[in-house]
């Protein structure tokens, strides 16, 4: 299968910059594969067109405040973004411009906190770093930090509004613990008000958490797409959680995941064990056509781009002809694309 199959173009004024005045009101694409049926909503509809019988898991995971802006001694601009800490201070980081660091190399990001280039890493352009500092650095990082926003969407550093903005609207209300470096967007649009609906409905509400990497921006490189492989992402599934999917199961409830990381925690799991179970483990799951879906039924996701592992894996559960159907709908009507645009439900 080739990547070129995944292509196409979108206007640049439709990949959205900031989020929806509110959250539940983004633009929700709906599409009803039973009858190939395309229907334009907005999220908070999201109440009624979830059933009862069916049960709702959501990734918890929360973004850490993971770019840094931090000078060397000679004044050089160097920007560190987090990825994961591998020990006690030591951490896996992306460095830009990393043509300007060496072994020994120190960066002054603030008075409370540095960091020590200790060497490159032959993957993909990474280096470990040491984190200097006293006390805790997640409490630092929120001082001092930005949230790691995708590539395409534009900020500036001295624009402290909108970096207020991102540190409310770049997590989900249910965000629990920090670990990712990037959003599981299609939660973004849910507020504690639908989810409590939901819930008074009948819909049964699990998460699961997984800690979404820098390989979620990555793109695709290889013509080829059966070459690729995905980057390793840690999940875990509570013992709650597991025991709601297994009970929905066997009772013919239909399982909705928000979000491709729900999708590929849930997958994955099953993969590895045979069913559902209380884990913690990682995932390096590649979903594309033909893919047969053992545990997810239904999916609400944002618009993805071209080319990418995302647009493969709903091309997966909603068939790539009905995608593309689909997105040329959402260009030709304008939705918002991306982290901060507009969703769909694929039902």
């Amino acid at each position: 299968m080739l990547l070129s199959e995944f292509d196409y173009t979108l206007p640049e004024e439709l990949i959205a910059q900031k989020p929806a005045e509110k959250r539940q009101e983004s633009r929700m694409m709906v599409l009803k594969r039973e009858n190939h049926q395309i229907l334009h909503k907005h999220f908070y509809d999201i109440v009624d067109l979830i059933n009862k019988d069916s049960v709702l898991i959501l990734n918890n995971t929360k973004v850490m405040p993971a770019r840094l802006y931090g000078y060397k001694d000679t004044g050089a601009k160097i920007e560190v973004f987090l990825l994961k800490e591998r020990e006690n201070k030591v951490w896996e980081v992306l460095i830009r411009p990393s043509k300007r660091v060496k072994i020994g190399t120190i960066i002054k990001i603030s008075d409370e906190l540095s960091v020590e280039i200790l060497s490159a890493l032959q993957d993909d352009g990474k280096w470990l770093v040491k984190m200097i500092y006293e006390g805790d650095i997640l409490k630092i990082l929120h001082k001092v930090g930005n949230i790691p926003l995708p590539p395409y969407i534009e900020r500036k550093m001295a624009n402290e509004d909108l970096r207020k903005l991102d540190f409310e609207r770049y997590q989900t209300v249910y965000a629990k613990d920090e670990g990712s470096v990037a959003a599981p967007t299609a939660g973004l649009h849910f507020t504690k008000e639908i989810l409590s609906k939901l819930a008074d409905k009948g819909v049964e509400i699990g998460y699961v958490t997984l800690n979404v990497g820098i390989g979620t921006f990555r793109p695709v490189k290889c013509d080829n797409i059966l070459e690729h492989k995905m980057d390793s992402e840690s999940f875990e599934i509570p013992q709650e959680t597991a025991d709601l999917i297994n009970k929905s199961k066997s009772e013919g409830k239909k399982l909705i995941a928000v979000g491709t990381t729900t999708v590929r925690t849930l997958e994955t799991a099953f993969q590895q064990f045979g069913e559902i179970k209380a884990c913690k483990s990682a995932s390096e799951l590649f979903i594309y056509p033909p893919y047969e879906f053992k545990v997810v039924d239904k999916l609400i996701t944002n618009f993805h781009l071209p080319k990418s592992t995302l647009l493969m894996l709903v091309s997966a559960l909603a068939g790539k002809d009905f995608i593309f159907e689909a997105y040329k709908s959402a260009i030709e009507n304008k939705y918002r694309f991306y982290s901060y645009g507009d969703c769909m439900f694929i039902d």
